[in-house]
């Protein structure tokens, strides 16, 4: 599942990266998000020999974790099955991280979910977007686009993400975690090695 903020004048804000890769993976899957129950937005289908629900929730992001809790209680899917993809402020723009559990981080989204399934056990998806440069307020920050020159590497993220999800999906999550948090890519991380992505 992704987090995001409904609405039109949310789409393609850095708070929705999560909305974005679970939209890619959705084309990329053939998988329809036009169920409504639950105040969300979702849909099942097929991958990896398997069926699997995508789902956005369509509370705003500090209450995404209320109709998370009704559609995981309503169908009987464990936490164990949870993926969240979320923006994270804490890792570089276009840098990418699988993580099972840990902290919100200050993270609205994350903290609502934490409070609704009972624990912070579940796998996420972190989708780096940085911190303001330019002194801005980070609600203002989280609730824009990325700057001019991030934006390729935003889209390039993005996609990488729904390579991530297909991943975890095919290969489960240590395989996925190996293969993707060992070599950042973006070009703003002082960390990043020399070389291209595995």
């Amino acid at each position: 599942m992704g987090l995001g903020n409904p609405g039109r004048q949310y789409e393609g804000t850095r708070h929705n990266a999560g909305f974005l890769v679970v939209e890619g993976l959705a084309r990329r899957l053939a998988i329809s998000l036009s169920e409504k129950k639950f105040k969300a937005r979702w849909g099942v289908g097929e991958a990896a020999g398997g069926r699997i629900a995508l789902f956005e929730p369509l509370a705003y992001m500090n209450r995404s974790g209320e109709p998370v809790g009704q559609f995981l209680r309503y169908f009987g899917v464990s936490t164990d099955d949870l993926l969240v993809v979320h923006d994270d402020l804490d890792l570089p723009c276009g840098r990418i991280r699988l993580a099972r559990g840990g902290g919100a981080g200050g993270h609205r989204g994350v903290l609502s979910l934490v409070e609704h399934v009972g624990h912070s056990g579940f796998g996420r998806l972190k989708l780096g977007i940085g911190r303001p440069l330019h002194g801005e307020a980070v609600e203002a920050f989280v609730l824009s686009g990325p700057y001019p020159d991030e934006r390729a590497e935003f889209r390039d993220m993005i996609e990488r993400g729904v390579e991530v999800v297909e991943c975890v999906l095919e290969r489960g999550m240590d395989a996925a975690m190996n293969r993707f948090n060992a070599a950042p890519r973006s070009k703003r991380d002082p960390e990043a090695p020399p070389g291209g992505p595995p």
